[in-house]
C-alpha cells in the first residue's frame, strides 16, 4: 500500500520536473496576437472625430482571440451630414467604399499608426496631406452598425487593433470644472 503511494507521488514529481523543465513557447508573431497590449501610443490627436465631445455610444473591447467577438474601436454618436475630421496630421492611405459602406483611413504623421473612420462619405482623395482637425468627410445616413448613426473610429499599428481614446491627450478626454489660477505682479485694487 505504502509503495503505490510513493509511486503515485513520485509520478508527480516527475511530471512538475518535466513541465518545468519544458522551454517557453516562442513569443507569438504581432499579427497573430488578439489584442494590443501595446501602451506605446503617443497622445497626439489634437480633435475629436466628431463634434466638441461626442458621446462614446460603444467603447473599444478587445477580442480574447484573434477572430474572436469584440469591438475593434470605437463608435461615436453623431448626426448625419456632420463633418468627421483627422484627430491628428497625417495621409489619406485609403478614401473609399467597402463593403458597402464609406470609410477613410490615415496614415499618422511621424508614427507607425493608421486610423479609420467609417460610414463617411469622404471629400478626400487617396494621398491628401492632412492637418489635424482637417475634415476628411461627412457622416453617411446609413452604413453604421450602431442603433443610432455614429461613426466607427479605429486605430491600427500593423495588423493590430488599438483603442482610438488613447490617441487624446488627457485635456480633451476629460474637460473639468474651469479654474481660476492666480495671477502673479499685478497689484490688487
Amino acid at each position: 500500500m505504502r509503495a503505490k503511494r510513493y509511486g503515485r507521488c513520485g509520478t508527480w514529481l516527475v511530471l512538475w520536473f518535466l513541465l518545468l523543465a519544458a522551454p517557453a513557447p516562442p513569443p507569438r508573431p504581432p499579427f497573430l496576437t488578439p489584442a494590443a497590449t501595446d501602451t506605446s501610443v503617443p497622445a497626439i490627436g489634437r480633435a475629436w472625430p466628431v463634434g466638441a465631445r461626442p458621446t462614446v455610444l460603444r467603447g473599444w473591447e478587445p477580442p480574447a482571440t484573434v477572430y474572436g467577438r469584440g469591438h475593434r474601436g470605437v463608435d461615436l454618436a453623431a448626426p448625419p451630414g456632420s463633418p468627421v475630421r483627422a484627430v491628428a496630421p497625417g495621409r489619406v492611405s485609403f478614401a473609399g467604399r467597402v463593403a458597402g459602406r464609406g470609410v477613410v483611413s490615415v496614415e499618422l504623421a511621424g508614427t507607425d499608426l493608421r486610423t479609420t473612420y467609417e460610414p463617411v462619405t469622404a471629400s478626400v482623395e487617396k494621398g491628401a496631406e492632412l492637418a489635424a482637425g482637417e475634415v476628411v468627410g461627412t457622416v453617411e445616413p446609413t452604413g453604421s452598425h450602431c442603433t443610432s448613426t455614429c461613426v466607427h473610429w479605429g486605430l491600427r499599428r500593423g495588423e493590430a487593433y488599438l483603442d482610438p481614446l488613447s490617441l487624446l491627450p488627457p485635456w480633451l478626454l476629460h474637460r473639468g470644472p474651469s479654474r481660476l489660477l492666480p495671477v502673479l505682479g499685478v497689484p490688487l485694487p
